[in-house]
């Protein structure tokens, strides 16, 4: 084992995921009313569009899934969008997730623990990985990241709805992204809070931790099968981790 794959929200960022969403909608919202756009309209196609990333069958990427969606929902076409129209919208979301969307790091808990972890494995050889659910863009994650304490430098690739084309808890996330950093299953461990979604990894033969300080597990599935602790108990098995040569 050689790689470390992180997921992101509940893991590497500790937090209320139900206070997040609800303090993200609330700010995109007022946001997009801010800005002369209908707020209600626009978030229902924001909850659509993850909704068909969800459902993304591979054929295009998330990213395009959620703009189809926009275009569909939101604009009431059946045919894309002006350039100049995305153009504008697109500034006005990056725009949001450098501002307005930092508002929704007080419903987080950072860990230095993290941060601690990612440079021990590092110093040990092992490369890092942040399989975050793409659900969002670029911009979004690493803002995310930049709470957790965590730089751009700490990973050698992160999963943005720009470069994927599904989503957890579809196997073909893995599989996609096993074969874009280039490793085999038995290379990699994947660390996640979230039952259903991070710990499917093990069905491929990715040695998996489920980190429970934020647990959760909607279908109330069996976990005796994984490794399983908090940050202290992941501290230790990182500790105990051998150099790679």
């Amino acid at each position: 084992m050689n790689t470390v794959l992180f997921d992101l929200d509940g893991t590497l960022l500790p937090m209320d995921l139900n206070e997040f969403n609800k303090t993200y909608r609330k700010t995109l919202g007022e946001f997009f009313e801010g800005k002369g756009y209908d707020s209600k309209l626009m978030l229902m196609a924001f909850s659509s569009g993850i909704e068909a990333m969800s459902e993304n069958d591979g054929f295009a990427t998330n990213e395009e899934s959620f703009w189809k969606v926009i275009e569909r929902i939101y604009f009431h076409r059946d045919k894309k969008i002006t350039a100049r129209e995305r153009l504008k919208l697109e500034r006005a979301i990056t725009k949001y997730y450098k501002n307005d969307f930092s508002i929704a790091r007080f419903n987080t808990k950072p860990t230095g623990k993290a941060k601690e972890c990612i440079d021990l494995l590092k110093d040990k050889g092992y490369q890092i990985v942040i399989a975050s659910n793409p659900l969002h863009p670029e911009v979004a994650i690493k803002e995310c990241l930049a709470w957790a304490g965590i730089d751009e430098g700490d990973y050698i690739y992160v999963t943005t709805y720009e470069n994927s084309c599904f989503t957890k808890p579809n196997l073909n996330y893995y599989r996609r992204l096993l074969k874009t950093i280039d490793k085999d299953p038995e290379d990699c461990i994947m660390v996640g809070n979230n039952v259903h979604e991070d710990m499917c990894a093990f069905k491929l033969g990715i040695d998996v931790f489920l980190l429970d300080e934020c647990l959760i597990n909607e279908f109330n599935e069996d976990t005796l099968e994984y490794k399983r602790g908090g940050w202290k108990e992941f501290s230790q098995f990182v500790a105990e981790l051998p150099s790679v040569d």
